[in-house]
């Protein structure tokens, strides 16, 4: 590891006078958090009166922070990156597992460290339990409603730690990249706590339960919900549940279990939590988030290293954290020799913050280093402008599966697909409709491939919109984590708040409600100050007015109307919103792979492709005030909803098909076609 450049002492001064962190106390969190209990009938979960991470925010010295677990919530790089000053261990491995469709675990005991697991059968982290059993998964002529892919209800997931003796001293947190749908956490017996939303990375801290020294038993209980009450029923009756997120059946494969990898992460308890890095106009504007877990107030500095490339000398800044609170330590630089971030030229740069005891001089207590990118993302004249040029996009929708492994990817299985995104052209993806492993974002940043970042609010009704804007919060706690967790990417230019929801009726004030909600959420804690869009069943939409980019899905000549239709209505919503610009987040059909035909008849390869270049051509004739076409979809995916189950469950709309990714007529056209400029 290089030496940074070594401040001067002019510099070192001059921070030091200009800044100090502002205070808050930790939020207060259950010492021991209360399990939920099965229910009766029908297997629903049960629900607190609020989303039950405690998620939050706080205004931290003008820096909104967000809390969860009564702490501040963490950045998750633990995945791939190890600071010196911490500690970590890896949870991915094989599992004690068992399945517990009665929901009889939790009055027998398994979340204790003395029940015996001999006989359960394991299970690897990360995986998805559908497929620990389940035959054909992948292929169209499989027997659809059948294997482990159709176990719903509880699972319990067991395995035990050596926790090291030095570990007295830090404070510990379990890190889950993801669990779905839901799942609630032990150590030891101890319930640590529970968290909802399948594809959002939660940590939970162990303090009170940790015993270093000792071999320790974790216990995960995860939920998954059932689609339909029997999957082989016609017509199948739909499992509905107000609370989730989404709250029934929907498009795509709700994938089970622990689908990405956890890890324990032990930090000192000083320690710096998060790192929000702006790099725009020359400049890197830092706020480092520190949070104090000891009993004694500590008084010491941060020293701010904006990377390699920058042109910029490291900072220090007096960092004064009050016993059991969290500070903001914020840091401006000049960058004056950082490249831009573009699509053309994806330049990142590691920042590193080290906090250290002293004034001006200590030792090293913690660090943390965030990559980042310099880039200005702006709306003028109805354009969307990345560093001052207009930006067209010519995007593609993107399932997060593959038939091996389902959404429990590998990173080979990332680049493979993510590696036909750029070789067909595209240069942005929409992940739709819920967030991606960490390793997604790192490619974006690394492959300048833009995204659009969504969450699991799709297809709400009315009610849910209204039970999670008034009381619940789910969905405004998974916006605020997706701009928390993504802020430092560059890559990330949408922020996606729902997918063909309800809207209500005289003026639509529960829908906008929800919206403005959700927008309001994002905007807190995104300093880059993203746009926001939503992909709307409607070209109508009544609160367009709220968002910075107009998005709604159309499937003219498919669902309804004509192919032609696109155009005309493309004028009437600019006509309507003349300062917008006009997102497609949705258009495509389906073919049957290896069926051609006339491209007049639906199914065949021709006709799909035909389609997509009618849509097409009517959107970039007018780029100068649509911002892109997103092509649903990439590849063929899963699905467990009432159709396509004379394919296995497979929608077949994509460019490649599911199983063997074999492109099909469409590809090829989608590859050829040019963005406007680029002529």
């Amino acid at each position: 590891m290089t030496e940074p450049i070594r401040p001067s002492r002019r510099t070192v001064v001059t921070a030091l006078s200009a800044a100090a962190a502002v205070v808050v106390a930790l939020p207060a969190w259950p010492e021991s958090a209360q399990a939920a209990t099965a229910t009766s009938g029908a297997v629903l979960d049960t629900h607190p009166a609020t989303e039950p991470s405690g998620t939050h925010v706080r205004d931290v010295g003008g820096t909104n922070v967000v809390f969860q677990y009564g702490a501040v919530l963490p950045a998750f790089d633990g995945w791939r990156t190890h600071e010196p000053t911490r500690d970590y261990l890896s949870l991915d491995r094989k599992w004690r597992f068992r399945f517990d469709p009665a929901g009889q675990g939790l009055g027998e005991g398994w979340q204790s460290a003395h029940h015996d697991d001999s006989t359960w059968g394991h299970i690897g982290v990360p995986s998805a339990w559908d497929l620990l059993d389940t035959p054909g998964f992948g292929s169209e002529d499989g027997p659809f409603a059948q294997g482990t892919a159709f176990n719903d209800g509880y699972a319990w997931y067991r395995t035990t730690v050596d926790v090291p003796g030095s570990w007295r001293a830090r404070h510990v947190r379990i890190a889950f990249l993801a669990a779905g749908y839901s799942a609630e956490v032990w150590l030891d017996g101890r319930h640590l706590g529970k968290h909802e939303g399948a594809n959002s990375p939660f940590a939970l801290p162990v303090a009170g339960a940790l015993r270093p020294g000792t071999r320790q038993t974790i216990a995960v209980r995860v939920f998954r919900k059932a689609s339909y009450t029997d999957y082989t029923a016609s017509p199948a009756q739909p499992v509905t549940d107000n609370h989730e997120l989404p709250y029934k059946p929907v498009d795509y494969w709700p994938y089970a279990g622990l689908t990405r990898s956890a890890w324990i992460e032990a930090v000192p308890q000083v320690t710096i939590a998060k790192l929000l890095a702006v790099g725009a106009n020359g400049r890197l504007e830092a706020r480092a988030v520190v949070e104090n877990h000891s009993a004694t107030d500590f008084d010491g500095r941060l020293t701010l290293d904006p990377g390699r490339g920058s042109g910029g000398r490291p900072v220090v800044v007096a960092a004064r954290i009050a016993a059991r609170s969290a500070g903001v330590v914020r840091v401006s630089l000049p960058i004056p020799r950082a490249p831009r971030w573009s699509p053309a030229s994806p330049h990142t740069l590691t920042a590193r913050a080290t906090l250290a005891a002293g004034r001006h001089s200590g030792p090293r207590v913690d660090t943390l280093s965030t990559r980042y990118g310099v880039r200005e993302l702006t709306i003028a004249d109805a354009r969307l402008r990345l560093n001052n040029k207009p930006l067209f996009l010519k995007g593609l929708n993107w399932h997060e599966e593959t038939a091996a492994h389902g959404r429990a990817m590998t990173p080979a299985e990332y680049d493979r697909e993510l590696g036909q995104v750029k070789a067909v052209g595209a240069n942005l993806i929409r992940n739709c409709v819920y967030n991606r492993h960490p390793y997604v974002y790192d490619w974006a940043d690394e492959h300048g491939v833009l995204v659009m970042d969504d969450i699991d609010t799709m297809w709400l009704n009315t009610a849910q919109e209204k039970l999670q804007t008034e009381r619940y919060g789910l969905a405004r706690a998974l916006a605020l984590t997706m701009a928390w967790n993504q802020h430092n990417h560059p890559s990330v230019i949408l922020w996606g708040l729902q997918n063909e929801s309800e809207i209500d009726a005289a003026g639509a004030p529960v829908y906008r409600a929800w919206l403005a909600d959700l927008k309001a959420a994002v905007k807190a804690v995104d300093l880059t100050a993203r746009p926001v869009t939503w992909a709307s069943n409607t070209s109508n939409d009544p609160a367009f007015d709220l968002a910075d980019v107009i998005g709604f899905n159309e499937y003219f000549g498919y669902f309804y109307g004509k192919d032609a239709d696109l155009g005309p209505t493309l004028d009437t919503v600019h006509a309507r919103y003349p300062d917008k610009p006009i997102l497609i987040t949705e258009n495509g059909t389906w073919s049957e792979a290896g069926t051609h035909g006339p491209a007049t008849t639906q199914g065949t390869e021709e006709w799909q492709a035909a389609s997509f270049t009618a849509h097409w051509n009517q959107v970039t004739a007018r780029s100068d005030f649509v911002a892109g076409f997103v092509y649903w979809v990439l590849k063929d995916y899963k699905q467990r909803c009432g159709y396509n189950q004379d394919h296995n469950g497979i929608s077949v709309m994509g460019l490649l098909t599911f199983e063997e990714e074999r492109p099909k007529l469409v590809h090829e056209v989608f590859r050829k076609a040019v963005i406007p400029g680029d002529r």
